[in-house]
């Protein structure tokens, strides 16, 4: 039983990294195609779009997966999640309207180093290495910023029509909001199962440097785009 969960650790990472090319803030041909003939309110499909890049979007996954690893009460899952949500939410919007953006390969490295971040806060580097613990709920809350800043800097690419923007941008966020709330559900669902064993404490460590060793490699993929692509 121990050794199937620390393969299914592993094969969750590779499987996750392999379609680095594929996802993160990227948007697939079909959702380009429909952004760009866009005009006027879409409520339906927007919330679809937005469902479908929280559903697919393995960095926002990983760092869900690393937030809520070691919370048991459903308050604090809430709690946790709807900081991150409210980050997420308003940089999203503010960004887009106010044609803030930045450069999506840094802002994606930021995103690979939040992932970092909290898997290295699960193992409990932070008290073992430098003697202090950050608080972690100001810690979600200003990586879901990032998070929403990321797909505000991709969606401002497409120059969407100001003709229902606001509109479209909503339910857009409503969609990811609710492609959330069904990805958490699934994994809460099997770190639940998982929680019934012991393997899940005797592994928690290999876990978590293992979010982290993601975490560093979608760094240093970004990173590597930045500098030979811009």
């Amino acid at each position: 039983m121990r050794y199937s969960f620390c393969i299914y650790c592993v094969a969750f990472v590779a499987i996750t990294l392999g379609s680095c090319g594929v996802l993160a803030h990227g948007v697939d041909a079909n959702t380009e195609r429909f952004l760009l003939a866009t005009e006027g309110v879409a409520i339906g499909p927007f919330l679809y779009i937005g469902a479908k890049h929280m559903l697919t979007g393995y960095d926002h996954l990983l760092f869900l997966v690393g937030v809520i690893f070691f919370l048991y009460r459903t308050r604090d899952v809430l709690l946790y999640v709807s900081l991150f949500t409210l980050g997420h939410s308003l940089t999203l919007l503010l960004g887009v309207l106010n044609s803030v953006s930045v450069n999506p390969y840094l802002i994606d490295a930021i995103i690979g180093l939040s992932i970092v971040y909290k898997g290295f806060d699960n193992i409990g580097g932070f008290n073992r290495l430098l003697g202090f613990q950050p608080n972690t709920k100001i810690a979600v809350a200003i990586f879901g910023l990032f998070h929403g800043f990321g797909l505000a800097t991709k969606l401002q690419d497409f120059a969407l029509p100001n003709d229902g923007l606001l509109e479209n941008l909503l339910a857009f966020n409503v969609g990811v909001e609710l492609g959330q709330f069904v990805a958490l559900f699934f994994i809460l669902i099997v770190l639940g199962f998982w929680r019934r064993y012991s393997s899940y404490y005797s592994f928690s460590t290999i876990t978590n440097t293992l979010l982290m060793s993601s975490g560093f490699i979608l760094f240093g993929y970004q990173l590597t785009g930045y500098f030979t692509v811009v």
